[in-house]
């Protein structure tokens, strides 16, 4: 099976240390965490992770350990799932300074190269959406 790899990135209006702690933390709406409709996140080196959600018209359960965090600067995982072939992929989360914003980088590697594996970067577009929706300053018109 060919595998791939898939890479979003978007800039966030806050600091590094606050995208970290509200990317890792399942409470916050902002968390791609929080999207699921169950969730088991042990939010340390080697904790275990268990994360549904509703996707078309289904539920969809993903599963993983944390293999590193540096707070405020990376987060990385392994991620398993129907859409992975059951193949362990390694989800690797990057927060670098950008004056007062932060350049969020996500890198979706060992990704099967298929209809279904290619649809992660939308999903994961999305979350980096949510993630910058928390953070964004609305002005009254």
């Amino acid at each position: 099976m060919k595998l791939m790899e898939v890479k979003v990135s978007r800039v966030v209006a806050a600091k590094p240390a606050a995208v970290f702690d509200v990317w890792v933390d399942p409470a916050n709406p902002g968390s791609p965490w929080n999207a699921g409709v169950r969730r088991i996140v042990n939010f340390a080196v080697d904790g275990l992770y268990y994360w549904e959600v509703n996707h078309e018209g289904r539920k969809w359960a993903h599963y993983g350990r944390f293999v590193r965090i540096e707070r405020p600067g990376l987060v990385e995982y392994t991620w398993m799932s129907e859409a992975t072939k059951g193949l362990e992929s390694v989800v690797t989360v990057r927060f670098e300074p950008l004056g007062e914003e932060t350049e969020v980088t996500l890198v979706h590697s060992g990704v099967p190269d298929d209809d279904m594996g290619r649809g992660h970067e939308g999903g994961w577009t999305w979350f980096l959406g949510n993630l910058a929706d928390r953070f964004a300053v609305h002005e009254e018109a």
